[in-house]
């Protein structure tokens, strides 16, 4: 009998230690409220929980704005599904922090242009695996909010380009590990990259400002959003 309770109670050590380790996977969205998660970007956002889905709604007068995970996490990897409005423009940043004085940084804009942009205190950046339900079809690629801009298009990627599903659920798995990063789209490689600009930060996820009332009330719908963090 003092053997099996024994012999049970390393098992739980030994269970608790591998979760501590990062061996299990941990749901970051808990289907009921935003519990676990901050706005940044703004005083305010959209965000709100409807029948177990976490729902990003489009608004005027709203900037650029996320709702971003209270811890940080260094290197993992993240699963998450997702489904957008066509005409919206959404992201799900990783690593990602927020600057506490302006800055200047040189940047790639969607056309693959150089140029620099000038970014306020306040605003996020970060890493950001983009959602781009456009006729440019980048929706897996690697790009830097606040910061330089396109890091990885999918120019070259056709195979990825054509996974993404109009009106539908869609799947990301992204692996941050070390300097290295790996997207997926519904199970097609997006992105495979180093880059040694951040080892740390919050995942967020992106509600894009509009610019006309066309835009007014389009939604990017998210859920089974979880993490697994890596030794």
């Amino acid at each position: 009998m003092k053997k099996s309770i024994l012999l049970l109670f390393a098992m739980g050590i030994l269970s608790l230690i591998s979760c501590k380790q990062g061996g299990g996977w941990v749901d970051l969205f808990n289907r009921t409220d935003l519990e676990g998660w901050e706005v940044k970007g703004g005083p305010e956002s959209n965000f709100f929980v409807e029948d177990g889905i976490l729902v990003a709604e489009t608004k005027m007068g709203l900037p650029n704005t996320f709702l971003a995970t209270t811890e940080n996490y260094s290197n993992f990897e993240l699963e998450v599904d997702f489904k957008v409005d066509k005409g919206m423009n959404s992201g799900v940043q990783i690593r990602s922090g927020v600057y506490d004085e302006p800055a200047t940084t040189p940047y790639l804009n969607g056309s693959l242009e150089e140029s620099t942009r000038d970014w306020e205190a306040g605003m996020v950046h970060g890493y950001q695996v983009e959602i781009d339900p456009s006729d440019r079809a980048w929706t897996g690629g690697f790009y830097e909010e606040g910061g330089r801009g396109w890091l990885v298009p999918l120019t070259e990627n056709e195979q990825a380009r054509m996974a993404f599903k109009q009106g539908e659920w869609n799947h990301f798995r992204i692996v941050a590990d070390g300097n290295n990063f790996q997207t997926w789209i519904n199970g097609v490689q997006a992105v495979e990259t180093t880059d040694d600009d951040a080892s740390t930060g919050f995942i967020a996820l992106q509600l894009h400002s509009i610019s006309n009332e066309n835009q007014l009330g389009l939604r990017v719908l998210w859920k089974n959003i979880r993490i697994r963090e890596l030794d």
